[in-house]
């Protein structure tokens, strides 16, 4: 194990796979088909090997879940990367992707989010939170100034799904400015005060896509639940709120579509 602490090996990794992103962005890629709508670039392989790299190289003994290439090792010390947060809007040469890498550990959490095109990075130590810009450090906090409240609709419409039903609530619409969101980015603006929330449907447990976002949220004080109040992976969804009456007014705006 190398002399850098985890959170400086979270952001190593993460500077590594957005050198590689914002070197690929605009330019001819390859694609790999994951599913008829989704899909995979050059850029998401080269970003997650790059990552890889920095791993392997600070943390040799580490189990790593990624994206692309799938789970190695085992390990109470688990890293989850994903290379490239918004592989659509990255290959519509649309900006809003990011680069994700976790840390779970018995020893702490661990987390960083990069930003390729605006060279920040959102990390988290596990107890304090900052935006890294022209390796400069700048502590951050929540705030539910904006009244901007992303939902992620980016889930398979089948069965009680809530995304639809809440970009068309009356009540919603008119008590904060609502806007369709579908990578990390948007949890860690919540925690960093750039939006006032953050909604998301489904089971999340482990995932790659949100694992980074919602450790620098629960690091930045946000309040972060499931749909009912609950600590999150209890039941379905995510509510992460910058403070705890505009999460109270998000849960008394939503209940009403839970089934």
């Amino acid at each position: 194990m190398s002399e850098l602490t985890d959170a400086e090996v979270a952001i190593k990794a993460a500077e590594a796979g957005a050198v590689v992103v914002r070197q690929k962005f605009g330019g001819a890629l390859s694609r790999y088909a994951k599913s008829p709508t989704d899909f995979a670039t050059e850029a998401d392989l080269e970003s997650e090997r790059a990552i890889l790299a920095v791993i392997r190289a600070e943390r040799p003994d580490d189990a790593v879940i990624g994206e692309e290439y799938g789970a190695t090792g085992r390990a109470a010390r688990t890293w989850l990367v994903d290379p490239l947060c918004g592989t659509l809007n990255f290959a519509a040469q649309n900006p809003l992707f990011s680069v994700n890498v976790a840390l779970r550990s018995p020893a702490g959490d661990v987390a960083a989010v990069a930003q390729p095109l605006t060279d920040e990075i959102f990390w988290t130590d596990g107890t304090t939170v900052a935006i890294r810009h022209n390796g400069i450090d700048t502590p951050a906090a929540p705030s539910a100034t904006s009244r901007l409240v992303n939902i992620d609709i980016d889930a398979p419409l089948t069965g009680d799904f809530l995304g639809g039903q809440l970009l068309t609530d009356s009540a919603l619409r008119a008590a904060f400015g609502l806007r369709v969101f579908s990578t990390t980015l948007a949890l860690a603006w919540v925690a960093v005060g750039r939006q006032a929330a953050y909604l998301t449907d489904g089971s999340l447990r482990d995932s790659v896509h949100f694992t980074a976002g919602t450790i620098l949220c629960q690091a930045a004080g946000v309040f972060v639940t499931d749909f009912h109040g609950n600590p999150l992976h209890t039941t379905r969804g995510l509510i992460a709120a910058a403070t705890p009456q505009t999460h109270h007014h998000l849960r008394t705006l939503i209940t009403p579509h839970l089934s």
